[in-house]
């Protein structure tokens, strides 16, 4: 398999994410979470669905204390991991929050095709550099200072759109089947932004997106 340029950075991030849990199918077996941290997500999906949960972790402290519930954690850059990752095996997928953090997000997507079972799914949240208060700052105020957290993360190097989202799962050979809003501020501004600027509400998207199965 040729090697993926990319980089998997070591920063703070976690969480349980039970809003995630909704777009796991419910066929799913065998799942992976890249980037899974402690592991709080996939412990709470063995919990609530019982399964077979796998993890790739760089942070080997956080690696350790995800292998304490998951059934495998291999502690590597995501380049590396992909050698160690059985074909056709997972039923989904999972990139919460990770994406964003490659220099290549486009060719992993392509890459782990190869261990997605027939029916096969990843889901990914993706923060949304179109969020209101992000433009407002940019746009209105001149700032574009990067934080430790949200949308201008300091270690993002990846910034997307609701549309180039759906074009980037699109180019590597996927159908996009559910692209949801999250993480809405709920503010009664938020209830201005309808129509064509209601993508603008959303600090994420969270998706759900299968492989184009080829005809040949």
């Amino acid at each position: 398999m040729e090697k993926l340029v990319n980089l998997m950075v070591t920063y703070s991030y976690g969480g349980y994410r039970s809003e995630m849990l909704q777009y796991i199918p419910q066929y799913t077996k065998t799942i992976l979470d890249v980037g899974c941290a402690r592991g709080e997500f996939m412990a709470l999906a063995k919990k609530k669905l019982g399964l077979i949960a796998w993890g790739i972790e760089i942070n080997s402290e956080a690696a350790q204390i995800a292998q304490a519930t998951l059934d495998k954690v291999i502690s590597k850059d995501i380049n590396d991991a992909l050698n160690e990752l059985p074909a056709n095996y997972f039923d989904c997928i999972v990139f919460n929050d990770v994406l964003e953090h490659l220099i290549d997000p486009y060719t992993l997507l392509t890459q782990v095709k190869n261990f997605l079972t027939k029916d096969g799914v990843v889901i990914a949240s993706i923060p949304n550099i179109r969020h209101a208060p992000t433009l407002y700052q940019l746009l209105i105020k001149g700032n574009w200072d990067y934080q430790e957290y949200g949308v201008l993360d300091k270690t993002h190097l990846r910034f997307f759109t609701k549309k180039s989202i759906k074009k980037m799962f699109e180019s590597q050979g996927y159908s996009l089947e559910r692209i949801d809003g999250i993480s809405c501020s709920g503010s009664w501004r938020t209830k201005l932004l309808i129509g064509a600027v209601s993508d603008m509400k959303y600090q994420q998207f969270a998706c759900v997106a299968k492989p184009i199965l080829s005809s040949q």
